[in-house]
């Protein structure tokens, strides 16, 4: 049996592209099941209560005896405990390469879209594979999730043409629902410090540099900066355990397409290079900033050189 899972601090694309990969793969007469590496948000919730589908199982490890299949992610800082001595069967992908070592080939995707669940629709046409109404609705989900309704960078035609065609397989309206599934994502009232800035993090290494970037989605920057200090406390906590140079968190509003960021560490330069800018309080507005992987990751890592 193979083990389908993306990366740590989960995100709607993440759980459904393993859902989703696990679905074509068992039609294709391969046992596989999609796992869960950590607590789902409000909108990757919402989206399977919609389509009313199983939560993954939490997976913590894996070990030499498993093989595995990664999506939305293929760089091992990102991955779950033992990756190193599983055998990886498949890699499905959007996101730069890194890190990532194989003792024997495997099926290696990676395209340059907006979502993961863009190129799994491309693979159940591919393969001449029918596609469920509710896996529809999740590849579909996860498209709006990863591209903000069409509004990020990293949107491509391929990403909307998927969406459209997903939408109307899984019946239902792409802008009210998806509208709906963002708003779900964004109630962070409940939350707690500790949960906002993991609820979508992410660890990267450039060149040497050890950073942590974690996104907040919302509707309202300034009630997420109200918790500033707060914030700030608890990151320097994450500092210190995982032994970062950097720490940015980035408040980003789905509605107006800008971030605003608290950045903390002894590489707080590489971020006013990154972007131009000057941080006060150890934060900035980033105009027009929304995307991790195309418009903070890349940034940072050339600052880096």
């Amino acid at each position: 049996m193979m083990k389908i899972f993306g990366h740590k601090n989960p995100d709607t694309d993440t759980i459904t592209s393993a859902i989703v990969l696990a679905n074509l793969q068992n039609k294709l007469g391969n046992v596989a099941t999609a796992y869960r590496l950590g607590e789902l948000n409000k909108e990757t919730t919402f989206a399977l209560n919609y389509f009313n589908v199983e939560t993954p199982e939490l997976l913590t490890s894996v070990d030499d005896d498993d093989t595995v299949i990664l999506v939305d992610h293929n760089e091992f800082a990102q991955s779950v405990r033992g990756i190193e001595k599983a055998t990886p069967y498949m890699v499905i992908d959007h996101h730069r390469v890194s890190g990532f070592n194989s003792a024997e080939p495997l099926f290696f995707r990676v395209e340059p879209v907006g979502c993961t669940a863009t190129i799994l629709y491309k693979m159940y046409v591919e393969n001449d594979v029918a596609i469920e109404p509710s896996i529809a609705g999740l590849m579909a989900s996860a498209i709006v999730s990863d591209t903000l309704a069409f509004k990020s960078p990293t949107c491509t035609e391929e990403d909307q043409e998927a969406c459209l065609k997903l939408a109307q397989i899984a019946n239902i309206d792409i802008e009210a629902y998806g509208l709906s599934m963002l708003k779900a994502g964004t109630d962070l009232s409940d939350l707690s410090v500790e949960q906002l800035l993991t609820i979508d993090a992410k660890v990267f290494s450039m060149n040497g540099i050890s950073a942590e970037v974690a996104q907040i989605s919302t509707v309202d920057i300034a009630s997420v900066m109200e918790r500033q200090t707060e914030l700030e406390v608890q990151i320097n906590n994450i500092i210190t355990e995982k032994s970062l140079d950097l720490f940015m968190c980035v408040i980003t509003d789905i509605m107006n397409s800008n971030s605003q960021i608290i950045a903390l560490g002894d590489q707080c330069d590489l971020v006013e290079t990154a972007f131009a800018t000057t941080l006060k309080n150890n934060s900035a507005f980033l105009p027009g900033v929304v995307s991790r992987k195309k418009q903070i990751v890349p940034p940072l890592e050339k600052a880096s050189n």
